[in-house]
């Protein structure tokens, strides 16, 4: 459908800048002789293939400054390849679909909040401001209003006439708001959600290992660059198995006050244009075969310290070591498997 979340022309920038920024951080990577090397994956989604054309433009154009880039078809590198497999793959898990998609109470938190003190607090205060009577509004309704100031700042870069309506505390609630569904519905609230993940950080490692064989035997890189085109529900499941953002105690509808210093903070983790970046590392110098690979890992192209040490890098061997039980112990086939409902009674 093609009103499904469209890419609009400030994303496109946003994608093209964003190749740009990455092509003068990691030159090497970026070289020219790479450039038919790329490997691009994307969701079928139209934006997230948008969002990969948009990047190649601004590769084209760190190449070829002042040249119009051509076709996204006819570049050397190929066209996005579509995998929801991996960038989509809560659509492919039944049980996260079963007990928190369509499941009427997943989501008890968000709506518990929603006529809390909180929002009822903004609720009057929105029907004072806009004289009408508070029996008229609800808290979805404040949802669009808050919307709507925030996609006319981001989108236009103009401040709507609803942003007026808002002061700071205001904003905190309404960000507790969306991060409580988040939470419940892509972060650790229930595990499926990111166990749901396994198979996309998988994925990542296969193709760092195999860059590693393949250095190992004195081989050309295949693969030295893999782009992925998803959402920012691709990436919170995938930080939340990582270990990533996570609070002492979970978000509920009953702790704003406690969780205001809170590190699951979903538009500071996962704003527009997010992304998240492994880069591996080869070591000349290295006394042992251990220390010649590093990794280290960016999140909206800042360094993004190991959840486990706080170190802003890895030897290879020691990250591997770390996630080993999610390597190498969770499937997705069976994380995603409905529990079997027993139906058959025993005859007597």
């Amino acid at each position: 459908d093609w009103m499904d979340g469209q890419l609009v022309e400030k994303g496109r920038q946003d994608m093209r800048q964003l190749a740009l920024r990455l092509a003068s951080l990691f030159p090497a990577l970026f070289s020219l002789e790479n450039y038919g090397r790329l490997q691009l994956v994307t969701s079928s989604k139209h934006r997230c293939v948008d969002s990969g054309a948009a990047f190649l433009q601004g590769l084209w154009q760190h190449y070829h400054p002042g040249l119009p880039p051509p076709d996204v078809a006819d570049m050397e590198c190929g066209p996005p390849r579509i995998n929801d497999k991996l960038m989509r793959f809560f659509d492919h898990c039944e049980k996260f679909l079963t007990e928190v998609e369509k499941n009427a109470t997943a989501l008890y938190h968000v709506e518990a909040f929603k006529t809390g003190p909180e929002m009822q607090n903004i609720l009057k205060k929105v029907a004072a401001t806009l004289q009408v009577p508070v029996s008229n509004l609800n808290a979805d309704l404040i949802q669009v209003a808050f919307f709507t100031c925030s996609f006319d700042l981001a989108i236009k870069g103009v401040k709507s006439p609803w942003c007026d309506v808002f002061d700071i505390d205001d904003a905190k609630v309404l960000e507790y708001l969306n991060d409580l569904k988040q939470y419940w519905k892509r972060g650790y609230g229930y595990t499926i959600n990111s166990r749901s993940s396994c198979t996309l950080f998988q994925d990542i490692f296969q193709h760092l290992d195999k860059a590693i064989e393949q250095k190992q035997r004195s081989q050309p890189i295949t693969s030295p660059v893999i782009l992925q085109f998803g959402h920012a529900e691709t990436l919170l499941p995938l930080l939340s198995l990582m270990g990533y953002f996570k609070d002492k105690e979970p978000l509920t509808a009953y702790n704003y006050k406690e969780q205001l210093h809170r590190k699951f903070r979903s538009g500071h983790i996962v704003p527009y244009a997010s992304n998240l970046i492994f880069v591996l590392y080869h070591c000349k110098n290295a006394k042992t075969p251990k220390e010649e690979f590093r990794v280290q890992m960016l999140l909206n192209e800042k360094v993004l310290p190991l959840a486990y040490s706080q170190e802003t890098a890895s030897l290879y061997e020691d990250l591997k070591d770390h996630y080993k039980d999610i390597l190498q112990s969770c499937h997705a086939s069976e994380e995603c498997e409905l529990p079997k409902v027993n139906n058959t009674s025993d005859e007597l």
